[in-house]
């Protein structure tokens, strides 16, 4: 008799109390959405975005940057930042909302992060407009140092230094 081939257990489902909310705000470039989507779903956060997008969904980039991780992250579309606000708040009212932004002068690593905090990124040719930094929901604007004369990081490689950071300080919970 033959043996029997043993199939590969499935990967475990995306927690149910992500411990990281990561919003986008109006992203355009479907390439970071996709690995944003990625990072949700290796960090265990979970990614908000606030419509409009720059880019339908079902993009091809959007898919590639994703690779197989979609079904392993969670992923919520918002109408607007308020609607984004009350769905994120609703399971963590007391729950801090970080913006990122290069002209906050706090850095990112001064803050002690806990479980439920919101972390939120603007589009990427302009970063967050005025009136999201003045939303009274915001507890503070934070920022990564870059060399003086850069505009920028890459959105999704923003994100990924700010989720992991939350992380590392919650030691690496559920890893």
């Amino acid at each position: 008799m033959g043996e029997s081939a043993s199939c590969p257990e499935p990967p475990p489902a995306p927690p149910a109390d992500p411990f990281l909310h990561v919003v986008y705000f109006e992203p355009r470039i479907p390439g970071n959405t996709g690995s944003a989507i990625r990072l949700a779903a290796v960090t265990g956060a979970r990614l908000h975005l606030v419509e409009p997008l720059g880019f339908d969904l079902s993009e091809a980039k959007l898919k590639r940057a994703g690779l197989d991780y979609h079904d392993l992250a969670v992923m919520d579309v918002h109408p607007s930042l308020d609607a984004a606000f009350e769905a994120v708040l609703a399971g963590t009212p007391d729950a801090r909302v970080f913006a990122f932004t290069t002209r906050a002068t706090t850095s990112y690593t001064d803050v002690t992060y806990r479980h439920g905090d919101v972390l939120l990124f603007g589009p990427e040719p302009t970063g967050l407009p005025d009136d999201v930094l003045a939303h009274p929901r915001l507890t503070d604007q934070l920022r990564i140092p870059m060399l003086p004369g850069r505009r920028s990081l890459n959105l999704t490689n923003a994100a990924s230094i700010a989720v992991y950071e939350a992380w590392r300080q919650t030691g690496f919970a559920g890893a």
